[in-house]
Formats: C-alpha cells, sequence, structure tokens
C-alpha cells in the first residue's frame, strides 16, 4: 500500500478503522475472525495473502497504538515495522507491504501533519472507541455526545443532586 498522495483524511479513517477492529461495547474482535479480517483487508485495498499470520501481529500494533493514544487499558509498547520511502513524479511517498506498515505509516503521516494528537480514545469504560477529534480547540472527550458524553453528563449531575440532598 503506498500512502504519501492520500488525504489526510484517508489517513484517519485506515488508522480508525483499524484501531476499531475490536468493539468493546460489543465485545467482538474482528482479528478473531478470520474471515471479517480478510474482508476488512479488502476493503481497505490491502493483501490478503498471510491475512492469518498478519491478524497476530496487527493485534500487537492495534494494542499499541490504542496504548499511545489513551486507551487506559492498554501498556504502552514500542514497535515497528518495515517502510519504505519513495520517490516519483508525485513527490515522497511511504509504501507498506502489509497493513501493519501500511497503519503505522498513515499514523506517522499524521503525526508529521501534527493531526496525531486528535485521535482519542473515548473514556466511557463500555464504549473505548476511537475517534478523531475535530473540533477547533481539540478539546472533545467522548466519541459521541449523544450517547457516552450524555451517560456521563446524566451521571455526574446525578452524583452532584445525590450530594446536595445528602
Amino acid at each position: 500500500m503506498t500512502i504519501g498522495g492520500a488525504s489526510t483524511d484517508a489517513d484517519v479513517d485506515l488508522v480508525l478503522d483499524f484501531l476499531n477492529t475490536v468493539d468493546v461495547e460489543d465485545g467482538t474482535d474482528l482479528l478473531d475472525d478470520p474471515a471479517g479480517w480478510r474482508a476488512w483487508l479488502a476493503a481497505h485495498g490491502l493483501s490478503t495473502t498471510g491475512s492469518n499470520d498478519a491478524a497476530d501481529s496487527a493485534g500487537d500494533v492495534r494494542s499499541a497504538l490504542r496504548a499511545a493514544v489513551g486507551d487506559p487499558g492498554l501498556d504502552r509498547a514500542a514497535l515497528s515495522a518495515q517502510v519504505t520511502v519513495t520517490l516519483d513524479a508525485g513527490g515522497p511517498r511511504l509504501v507498506a507491504d502489509e497493513v501493519v506498515g501500511a497503519v503505522l505509516a498513515a499514523a506517522s503521516r499524521l503525526a508529521v501533519l501534527g493531526e496525531w494528537d486528535r485521535i482519542k480514545i473515548c473514556p466511557a469504560d463500555d464504549c473505548r472507541w476511537a475517534f478523531f477529534d475535530r473540533s477547533r480547540n481539540h478539546s472533545r472527550t467522548w466519541c459521541s455526545m449523544r450517547v457516552c458524553g450524555n451517560r456521563e453528563k446524566a451521571r455526574a449531575w446525578r452524583e452532584r443532586a445525590r450530594q446536595v440532598t445528602t
């Protein structure tokens, strides 16, 4: 996969889609479903060759990336992947032969552009969905104010109301 000429939105989409291959709320993990994992790879234009082996290394990378963006349930870990820089008429490009390299190349591009800190993990214990903070001042906390944010605000209000009455 080539990363370089792709838009920032394409990089964001790839990284978020990869981080969200685990769904805490539903208790599912796409990396545990070989057919689902191959379909995910195909949908993202990535090679399905050796996809079962790639799922094993992808799990480690996903955990490390989720920890790097703030998932409190995971420990930070160092990792690396083979990525090549090529130069052609379109300019320099990061090229990776496997899903891990492609995702890390997209994440690296976001870091270089100063967009990495906008990738966040919802703090709701029953959610933990990865999202991209598009707020002007990078202050968004919840993946959705309608769901997780609303639940947390209602819980905090109930707690404050209970303290007032006691």
